[in-house]
């Protein structure tokens, strides 16, 4: 009797074992990716600056900042006291407006204020009222004359045409640079995905990611300290940061990344602001 017991219960165990193969063997589902990717989940992270300040993230360069908060890297860099060759690191904290800065210390300054006496906020109201001026007259700015204005311009003028531009890709414009608030900040060259995306002229590679959002795979080139051109939505991408170009020289090619068509974003910006590229290239 004690024998046959023995005898279902091994073959109770052999039918356990072959059912837990047969389902290990039919599993059609891929692992999760944590599983795959040494225990993480990859996260995508993409730079869009709405506010006065923003915490870098690993990858991040001070340019990419500048170029999503549509200002001059060396204004962002004057801000944050960050010297040229304007290295920042994960978890620092960048600040666009200097307004913004301003802001924190008075905002700094009165929370102590309230944490002392009655007599001596008696006091800090009177020397207010006399450093409240000339701080004042920190935020009032001239207006230029229209003579400075048109020097600036006409010097800005001079130093674009001392630059041999040429047209970064061949294929159809789609949408010209518009100056409304809202409008299209560069002009879209169409053609088919793998096209040659090209240098417009001679620089340096200051960006090459996907980490803006609104921009795909993205090159910024650096052509002197106030002209950058900027090439988005590509398939691939041909060269790396701090890597020297000559213009027609092949960086990129064509495709649709974060675009609903293929195309070519091209940007020319000046001081941080973009310019209208027509009147730039031949």
């Amino acid at each position: 009797m004690q024998g046959r017991f023995m005898q279902v219960k091994y073959t109770s165990l052999i039918v356990l074992v072959c059912l837990l193969l047969s389902a290990c063997s039919s599993r059609n589902t891929p692992a999760p990716v944590s599983v795959l990717d040494t225990g993480r989940a990859k996260v995508s992270r993409k730079i869009h600056i709405t506010g006065e300040h923003y915490r870098v993230q690993k990858g991040d360069t001070l340019y990419a900042i500048a170029f999503s908060a549509n200002k001059d890297v060396r204004e962002i860099a004057q801000i944050n006291g960050i010297k040229p060759p304007y290295t920042i690191y994960p978890k620092q904290l960048i600040y666009i407006e200097s307004q913004w800065l301003k802001k924190k210390k008075r905002e700094k300054y009165r929370n102590s204020s309230k944490k002392s006496t009655k007599s001596t906020q008696k006091n800090n109201k009177k020397l207010k009222k006399e450093v409240a001026k000339p701080i004042q007259r920190e935020y009032v700015r001239k207006q230029p004359s229209k003579k400075t204005v048109s020097k600036k311009v006409r010097s800005a003028n001079k130093l674009a045409q001392s630059l041999s531009w040429q047209w970064p890709a061949q294929g159809k414009v789609t949408q010209r640079f518009s100056n409304k608030e809202n409008g299209y900040k560069g002009v879209q060259i169409a053609n088919r995905t793998g096209t040659s995306v090209r240098a417009a002229a001679d620089g340096v590679v200051v960006y090459a990611g996907d980490a803006l959002r609104g921009y795909g795979n993205l090159i910024i080139v650096k052509h002197n300290d106030d002209y950058l051109s900027a090439y988005a939505h590509n398939s691939r991408l041909l060269v790396q940061e701090k890597q020297d170009v000559k213009a027609g020289q092949k960086i990129a090619e064509m495709g649709s990344s974060e675009s609903p068509v293929t195309a070519l974003r091209f940007e020319i910006r000046y001081r941080g602001k973009a310019v209208n590229p027509s009147k730039y290239l031949p």
